[in-house]
């Protein structure tokens, strides 16, 4: 393997290319993770590629299929490890993971990762770094709806919820980047079916075999309009009506416990903005700039879950949106 690497670098070198690269990252400790990393390899075309750091990877075309040993929330920075080892250039981050939740319900989810609301001092629970957010990947809406296409096509719905979940912990990273999870259980974290539609939507999704990518958004944004979602629960009932349409991009989903807010004294019915304290505004602004960044030229459009804020909350939520010059919009205004 490392004569290989060596061979592999010095040809990049040698040519003077930065070869663009996806990053499929999965971990041997999980069995939501490993199950699907099994049935991508067992597709056509891949071969040993770079090894860092004790992290295996395979190569296929433009992807990179890497296991490591620790926890998926654990590896900070994979994305500038590789480009400092292997001299590629990472282009996006999709995490293979399984997904829990106290339903036990089971479900395939994809999402962004952050922790915009966390303060310095405090220790993100699930990695990460405070106050941070990745650039969301931009195949994220398009995948979602790629993933229904194909769950239902292998029989997985009803049984299974397929669902995009709200912006949540790390590992640290600087390229767009998703989460592409099965919940919620080890019964399900081990089922080959639900593998198989993972690997399947890596595969279609990617491009791979020779197909087209989905998602691509500086192909295919000539619709321009991306939603960054506020308020609401875990799994973003209102915004998914709005995500599941054709042609809706999607960056940031803010749910309401990542905007904590104090509760002003309820005497104050027109209280200022800056009244209110707590980090709501610093993951607000931080969940637009990482979403900014992931599309270019794109048109930001904040779309908040009216009926998840009390009317204080709502009203100051609202001022600030104004106040940052970001667009407030209906779910019309998507279309």
């Amino acid at each position: 393997m490392a004569g290989e690497f060596n061979n592999f670098a010095s040809s990049n070198h040698r040519h003077g290319e930065r070869k663009m690269v996806t990053l499929v990252v999965a971990t041997t400790t999980d069995p939501a993770s490993i199950g699907p990393a099994s049935a991508l390899l067992a597709m056509p075309g891949w071969h040993p590629g770079p090894s860092i750091q004790g992290i295996r990877s395979f190569a296929n075309e433009g992807v990179r299929l890497l296991q490591h040993d620790l926890s998926i929330v654990e590896e900070d920075n994979l994305d500038n490890r590789w480009e400092e080892t292997t001299n590629e250039v990472v282009d996006n981050i999709i995490f293979l993971s399984k997904h829990t939740a106290v339903s036990n319900r089971p479900a395939l989810t994809i999402h962004p990762i952050g922790v915009p609301h966390l303060q310095e001092g405090d220790v993100p629970p699930q990695g990460g770094r405070p106050g941070w957010a990745a650039p969301p990947d931009p195949r994220m809406g398009p995948w979602i709806r790629l993933l229904r296409k194909i769950a239902e096509s292998q029989n997985l719905i009803p049984e299974f919820e397929i669902t995009m979940e709200a912006t949540h912990h790390g590992p640290v990273t600087s390229k767009p980047t998703m989460f592409v999870e099965i919940g919620s259980t080890q019964e399900y974290w081990k089922r080959e079916d639900a593998a198989h539609v993972v690997a399947l939507l890596i595969w279609e999704g990617l491009g791979l075999g020779q197909g087209t990518a989905v998602g691509n958004w500086s192909r295919d944004s000539d619709k321009k309009k991306v939603l960054l979602g506020i308020g609401g629960g875990h799994y973003v009932p209102r915004h998914m009506d709005i995500i599941l349409k054709d042609d809706i991009w999607v960056g940031h989903l803010l749910s309401g416990y990542s905007l904590p807010m104090d509760d002003p004294d309820k005497s104050k019915v027109d209280l200022d903005v800056a009244g209110i304290g707590g980090m709501w505004k610093d993951a607000i602004r931080s969940a637009y700039e990482a979403t900014k960044a992931a599309f270019p030229g794109g048109e930001i459009i904040a779309h908040l879950d009216q009926k998840s804020f009390k009317s204080w909350q709502k009203n100051a939520i609202t001022a600030f949106l104004n106040e940052q010059n970001i667009k407030i919009g209906k779910p019309n205004d998507f279309i």
